[in-house]
């Protein structure tokens, strides 16, 4: 079995929001080389103990602040490609590709992107790797792990009876389906946040859902009901076998695509003036453009919860905020990583 690599040339901002628009055109996860350090939780789980570089320091290579995001796709003996994509209706079918038509696609994501993110180089490109099963690899590295008091497990492993002694909450969640684990900084700011503001009549919509793991903890903290909106389709799926698996009724969630920064349709949809919590963890790039936008959505009163922002970004935002006319409440941080939450008085 041989796999075609394509390798994009990025920088570590944009990693996650690269992986995550390439999943609508099949392909499944990435390799991702960068000079970002590691958490103290990385290198726990990964059972290293990695020095610090210096900001200009190179590791094999890398400078500071790029990043390389690798994506493997299987090739069969007459030099094509086989991968699942959603179809309108949210449901997996196969096609078959040529390199050279997935490298298009590639670019026409990257592209989109650029319209309204800074993706750094964005270059792509193309070889044949040796054979090993890239798609399910990366499970090896992927555990059960707490947030606090709440246990998050993968398909694949059993809660122990300490886990059951230990969690206050359990959230089972099948990554190889998702954009999310709940395992990045960013989202964990965004789950304490929830935690702390979320109550029995909480109405919350969750801008850039993903897996939905943000609007899933939500209804198990107790919210009466959520929305969910994102901009690629395999996220309804993802979302619903993700809710399945934690027991959430299927009328406690409903899920639009659709930009809500632009898209009158869809703000339509999604409705003003109604929401208790809006919960956005999106880059910086994206959230600056939102916050403006998203007042429209929230209640008077409500609470706007902005997480994605790395460290540098942190005062482009805070100011987003600002000139919102929003009151800023609390400013978290993890790692390189920052939340902002306001409210709407």
């Amino acid at each position: 079995m041989k796999w075609m690599r394509f390798r994009v040339r990025t920088n570590e901002e944009s990693e996650d929001i690269i992986i995550s628009y390439l999943e609508d055109i099949g392909l499944e996860g990435a390799q991702i080389e960068d000079n970002a350090p590691l958490s103290a939780a990385d290198k726990e789980q990964m059972f290293i103990d990695a020095p610090e570089l210096e900001p200009e320091e190179k590791e094999n290579g890398i400078e500071s602040g790029v990043a390389y995001l690798n994506f493997f796709v299987e090739i069969d003996d007459d030099n094509m490609l086989t991968v699942e994509v959603a179809n309108d209706e949210g449901e997996y079918v196969k096609e078959k590709r040529t390199p050279e038509q997935m490298k298009e696609a590639i670019k026409e994501k990257l592209d989109e992107l650029r319209s309204f993110s800074d993706i750094g180089d964005g270059t792509i490109s193309i070889d044949v790797t040796e054979d090993i099963d890239w798609i399910n690899n990366w499970k090896q590295y992927f555990h059960k792990f707490y947030i606090d008091d709440i246990l998050v497990i993968p398909s694949w492993e059993k809660e122990s009876d300490e886990d059951i002694k230990k969690a206050e909450m359990v959230l089972h969640i099948d990554p190889g389906t998702a954009f999310g684990t709940g395992m990045h900084e960013t989202t964990q700011l965004c789950i304490r946040m929830l935690k702390k503001y979320v109550t029995s009549d909480t109405e919350l919509l969750d801008v850039g859902t993903g897996s939905g793991v943000l609007s899933i903890l939500a209804l198990m903290f107790g919210a009466k009901h959520a929305v969910g909106t994102d901009l690629d389709k395999c996220a309804v799926p993802a979302v619903k076998e993700n809710m399945e698996n934690n027991n959430i009724p299927s009328d406690k969630f409903d899920m639009m695509i659709g930009n809500i920064i632009d898209d009158k349709e869809i703000q339509d949809k999604v409705g003003y003036n109604k929401y208790d919590i809006v919960v956005a963890n999106i880059l910086a790039n994206v959230l600056v453009p939102l916050t403006p936008v998203i007042l429209n959505q929230l209640k008077s009163g409500g609470v706007y919860i902005t997480s994605g922002i790395i460290n540098t970004k942190e005062e482009e935002v805070k100011k987003a905020h600002l000139d919102a006319g929003l009151e800023i409440l609390e400013i978290h941080h993890q790692g390189d990583w920052v939340s902002i939450t306001s409210r709407k008085n």
